[in-house]
């Protein structure tokens, strides 16, 4: 194709610099998620719109780029049909006009406005731009290499990454709030547009597709053509077919509990500190949220926890730490304790600490995944296991802002009068603080029992890729040893008589 010469074609040596340079999308993939849990709310309540509605904007918003992002994946893979998507990448392409939207559409939903409407149909719109770049960013990996270790330098920059864009992102607005700037939210917007619009850039320019070649076409070409309709219909198939992965229910209760617990934490902190603590200034939620920075330590002691302990030690850990916390706040509340600042921030490194490893440990738990289903299947499925995740954290990430919002408006709580703890009643001081405790408390410790419960580790997984790597060289079902038959019974939630089916099961 008269294409092929572009350097979005061009295959280049993949070295730790090259991995950087594809991870840097994700300083705005960590930093936008926790935008959404720990910032939006705090922001829009300021506004002097009402609890509820200010949580139903990213619930809302959330739940229509879960719907969007199920379809654009597909669309992405059959760009390449167009002079567009042979001239820029089917997945640049897509990087590329997300970006520009994002770089136009992320300030505007920091002005002023007392219409939530507003802020929702912008939200929807940043959404939908972030998906464009995220899903197409995702693929690359595969695209640009074959070599699974290559792959991994290209996906592991993403971790650290990431926890700096969550740093990044309350280091700047708790430093405007500490200078009392009114346009403090205006100001860190566009600060944070000009940080992630040049990392996204930088990404763009650093990463490639595999040319499009007449193999690579008829390939393509070769795959099914589905029309919407049967594409839901196949996509909801493939989805619930998961279920039947006892691993896998056990890893998605763990991932979606936890992560929403600790949004809950996110979205009521600033509310709590400022209407519950006596003393607290307007910018000490933010200073509190910016000690995300020593989770990007934490992360380093969880990668080399997860090989010497494994992934439920990692869960106890972070787990039993941020239950712990919790209960220090609400001491500090209950106790009345006067400019508690340094009492909050000791509190809130251990739990920024605990918050990244329960950040790290469920994708990192992820790859052994679809081994389990290997072996249920004869099937090689990543790649549904890893949307179903996302579908569901996209459904269910907003899940807390919304009811969050919703019981603020039940105990009594405005947003225009409300907004220190002089001017807040005492009744709604109690209401608050229990709603900020008891969210996080509820969903976290339900993920530590279950997590107690999960079996899938180093030392199992072992076994069970013996076991397959065994039935895939011919050997019998009859002849396996009684330690991998009860793994394999362990893992998959079913009698081992039902793993390795004569035919592939897609």
């Amino acid at each position: 194709m008269k294409y092929e010469k572009n350097w979005v074609y061009q295959p280049k040596k993949i070295t730790v610099a090259r991995g950087i340079g594809y991870g840097l999308t994700d300083l705005m993939g960590g930093g936008w998620n926790n935008i959404v849990s720990g910032v939006i709310f705090a922001f829009v309540l300021s506004q002097g719109i009402g609890p509820a509605l200010a949580g139903a904007i990213t619930g809302i918003g959330r739940i229509v780029d879960a719907i969007f992002s199920l379809f654009f994946g597909a669309i992405t893979d059959d760009f390449y049909r167009t002079k567009l998507g042979q001239r820029f990448g089917r997945r640049h392409f897509f990087i590329l006009l997300g970006g520009i939207l994002f770089a136009v559409l992320f300030p505007l939903f920091w002005v002023r406005s007392d219409d939530w409407r507003y802020y929702l149909l912008v939200y929807i719109a940043i959404e939908v731009a972030i998906a464009m770049i995220l899903i197409s960013w995702e693929t690359l990996p595969t695209e640009m290499t074959s070599d699974y270790k290559l792959r991994t330098v290209l996906s592991g920059s993403r971790m650290f990454i990431s926890a700096t864009g969550t740093a990044i992102v309350f280091l700047v607005l708790a430093a405007l709030k500490h200078m009392k700037n009114p346009d403090a939210y205006l100001i860190t917007g566009i600060i944070w547009t000009i940080i992630f619009v040049v990392a996204i850039f930088i990404s763009y320019r650093a990463t490639w597709e595999r040319p499009l070649t007449k193999e690579l076409v008829a390939e393509l070409e070769a795959r099914p053509k589905l029309s919407p309709c049967e594409y839901m219909k196949k996509t909801v198939h493939d989805f619930f077919s998961t279920f039947k992965n006892k691993a896998f229910r056990q890893h998605l209760l763990i991932y979606l509990l936890s992560f929403t617990g600790k949004d809950f934490y996110s979205t009521m902190l600033p509310t709590f500190i400022v209407c519950c603590i006596v003393g607290a200034k307007e910018d000490l939620p933010w200073t509190l949220q910016a000690l995300s920075i020593f989770g990007i330590i934490a992360t380093l002691l969880a990668a080399k926890l997860m090989i010497s302990h494994g992934p439920r030690f990692l869960f106890v850990l972070s787990y039993s730490t941020i239950l712990v916390t919790m209960i220090g706040y609400l001491l500090v509340w209950q106790l009345g304790i006067t400019d508690p600042v340094w009492i909050l921030i000791v509190i809130s490194i251990f739990y920024q600490c605990a918050r990244a490893i329960l950040e790290f440990t469920p994708w990192n738990v992820f790859p052994f995944i679809p081994d389990v289903d290997r072996v249920m299947t004869r099937s090689d499925r990543a790649g549904i296991y890893a949307a179903v995740m996302t579908f569901f954290r996209k459904s269910t990430g907003a899940v807390s802002s919304w009811i969050a919002g919703i019981l603020l408006a039940m105990i009594g709580f405005d947003s225009k009068t409300m907004i220190n703890t002089a001017q807040t009643p005492s009744d709604i001081q109690f209401g608050i603080a229990m709603i900020f405790f008891v969210g996080p408390v509820v969903m976290i410790a339900a993920a530590l029992a279950i997590s107690l419960f999960f079996k899938l580790n180093r030392e199992t997984h072992a076994i069970l890729k013996d076991e397959i790597n065994r039935l895939e060289a011919g050997g019998a079902k009859e002849a396996v040893t009684p330690e991998a038959k009860q793994v394999v019974e362990d893992l998959t939630g079913h009698p081992y008589q039902a793993a390795w089916p004569e035919q592939a099961r897609l």
